[in-house]
């Protein structure tokens, strides 16, 4: 009698991973503090821009329903990032910031004026910030580069070839925009030395940061001019935005005057729903309310440490400490300015400010961030 022949087994072969691969895991803490943050913004464009939309356009609901559209599309848009494994992004990190880089150089050929700078690009009716996806080329671009120097990046030679064209981007954006510069610069400098925490690349990279902007300093006569505003805005027109600003800050005591009661917000602060709009915030919920703000903000940066820490690799673990270090930074800047403790610039308070392309790069980043959170492999209990 013949033997049957053992059936081949199949399945061996490795199945091909899928890039929108259902995660592991999903951090709904992390979800919850952006969604809030996300609805507490569109509250407070609304609160803050009501009066001067009405005048402007006839609704006062022209800056709301404008910022609730990139709310909604950024929160698709950051979805489904979180579904895509955040490794996909390393073939596309070149090409990005290559992107960033010639969309950059534009702004200064062809770039669109509003109020005095020209940060923006105009695509028909649509007009963005080619810094906001500098931003984001900078985070995956750098992360990417360090990851695979990691071994060798105490070279110099090495050093170079990661922060080069990061460098060069946030070189661009300094020609207009000084204080985002400066948060490109703290992202690459951060992911650098979180990768390797060497002194001597860490006071090189640090040295060459100021020297940039030393120059841009110098170059630009009215940036020195916002210090001596800085020093004594009572004594400077350009100083009355943020008298005005410290003059809400005042009145709005422990509890403030109530949502939506500002009296700084009906024409004394010049577009009081952008960088401004935490000094409304201090003046209609106080300082009660000032410190759930930026506590919401620590518990952010918090769940994105946590995050940062348990990633599966190096590379996840890089692309959070970039998204940390931009999201701190321009939080710290902004309430910086607004309660004058460093010179004036234009920094939006992330989530919170008025800004369609600012919030959905925003978006885009804490989608990278649930993405590597989704990778993390939590250990079973018995």
């Amino acid at each position: 009698m013949a033997k049957r022949r053992p059936t081949p087994v199949r399945g061996n072969k490795k199945r091909k991973k899928s890039i929108t691969e259902k995660p592991i895991y999903f951090d709904y803490q992390f979800l919850f503090l952006v969604l809030f943050l996300v609805a507490l913004g569109l509250v407070m464009v609304y609160s803050t821009s009501s009066y001067t939309a009405d005048l402007k356009t006839g609704s006062p609901y022209f800056y709301l329903v404008r910022q609730g559209v990139f709310a909604v599309v950024g929160i698709v848009v950051m979805l489904l990032t979180a579904r895509i494994d955040y490794h996909f992004w390393k073939k596309f990190s070149l090409a990005m910031i290559v992107v960033a880089i010639v969309l950059l150089g534009m702004v200064i050929v062809v770039g669109k004026a509003v109020n005095g700078s020209s940060r923006w690009i105009a695509l028909g009716p649509i007009t963005f910030q080619p810094s906001e996806v500098a931003k984001i080329a900078i985070i995956l671009f750098t992360a990417h580069m360090a990851t695979i120097k990691a071994a060798r990046i105490g070279d110099i030679k090495i050093l170079v070839k990661v922060a080069l064209f990061p460098m060069v981007a946030t070189a661009l954006i300094a020609v207009e925009n000084l204080s985002t510069a400066i948060i490109c610069a703290a992202v690459v400098f951060m992911i650098i030395f979180i990768t390797s925490p060497k002194i001597k690349q860490f006071l090189l990279l640090g040295l060459g940061v100021v020297a940039l902007m030393g120059i841009f300093l110098i170059v630009a006569s009215y940036r020195l001019q916002r210090i001596k505003v800085w020093l004594a805005p009572e004594k400077y027109e350009d100083g009355y935005q943020t008298m005005q600003a410290l003059y809400a800050i005042g009145s709005g005591g422990i509890f403030g005057k109530g949502l939506g009661q500002s009296i700084q917000k009906l024409g004394f602060i010049p577009e009081s729903h952008n960088d401004m709009i935490f000094s409304v915030v201090c003046e209609e919920l106080g300082l009660f309310g000032a410190v759930c703000v930026i506590g919401l903000f620590a518990l952010l940066i918090w769940r994105c440490v946590i995050i940062a820490m348990s990633a599966p690799d190096l590379y996840g673990a890089l692309i959070v400490v970039g998204v940390i270090t931009h999201l701190s930074v321009q939080v710290l800047v902004n309430i910086a300015v607004v309660t004058n403790s460093i010179p004036p610039t234009g920094v939006p308070l992330p989530f919170i400010s008025y800004g369609g392309t600012a919030l959905l790069g925003l978006l885009l980043e804490m989608g990278l961030v649930l993405s590597v959170a989704g990778r993390i492999k939590i250990p079973k209990e018995y």
